[in-house]
């Protein structure tokens, strides 16, 4: 058995490769083989938001606080809300990240295959965040 305490691993910046705006990411979890999955709480200001990825075995949201939007390609930026849970397919391109106004956290649960858990691409358009 093994107990993480809360505040005893650092918080990290959302590097400005992976995420416009001012982003937090406080790990919760690695993954430890022979598992996959790691987790991590990341809060976004508002306005924050990442840019496109993909996971090849898809990812989980879990909302906890504030607001927040989403979006997967070809589809509408929707609004997500405290107590929410986002699934996005494996390879499914997306986004996420807070509302214009309001900050949003999330826990974001995904796993690795063969080491990777996340392909970054381009970042989101104000055009693209503002639909």
């Amino acid at each position: 058995m093994e107990i993480r305490r809360s505040g005893s691993q650092p918080s990290g910046k959302g590097p400005a490769d992976w995420f416009t705006g001012t982003v937090r990411i406080d790990p919760l979890f690695p993954a430890k083989t022979p598992a996959r999955a790691a987790g991590n709480t990341v809060t976004f200001e508002p306005g924050a938001r990442t840019a496109w990825h993909t996971h090849p075995l898809g990812q989980v949201l879990i909302v906890t606080a504030g607001c927040g939007r989403v979006q997967r390609e070809d589809g509408p930026v929707e609004e997500i809300r405290p107590g929410d849970v986002v699934w996005f397919e494996p390879g499914e391109k997306h986004w996420h990240g807070a509302a214009p106004t309001t900050a949003m956290t999330h826990i974001a649960i995904q796993e690795s295959l063969d080491g990777k858990a996340v392909d970054w691409m381009e970042h989101v358009t104000d055009e693209e965040y503002g639909a």
